[in-house]
């Protein structure tokens, strides 16, 4: 099976960066890793910096979850949602769900590594 990786673009509700980044480090991404499938979850923040050719308009999302798969991307979001459902997940007030974007995506080729 081809390696994926879920990624998981999010905000948090205005004036509560705090909060949400408490709850996703301390317990949301144990327990997304804990979902069987996923072996691994690590969370980013953008870099504010000007792109070569960019418009200048600000990044949609702050931050970022990425997520290796280890097993079917439907098998694992199947798992994920059950949890939810069941509370096994918990979602924070402080996510502003709105903008929340998740989308899973399946390596192409072999890659390549500077030299």
């Amino acid at each position: 099976m081809a390696e994926s990786k879920m990624l998981v673009f999010s905000n948090a509700v205005e004036g509560q960066d705090d909060a949400f980044n408490e709850w996703y480090d301390n317990q949301h991404l144990a327990e997304v890793v804990d979902v069987p499938g996923v072996s691994s979850g690590q969370r980013f923040e953008i870099v504010p910096a000007a792109l070569p050719g960019g418009n200048g308009a600000a990044p949609a999302h702050r931050y970022l979850a990425v997520y290796e798969l280890s097993d079917d991307p439907d098998a694992v979001v199947q798992a994920f949602l059950a949890r939810a459902a069941n509370g096994e997940i918990r979602l924070s007030k402080a996510l502003d769900a709105s903008t929340l974007a998740v989308s899973v995506w399946r390596a192409r080729g072999d890659g390549h590594a500077a030299d």
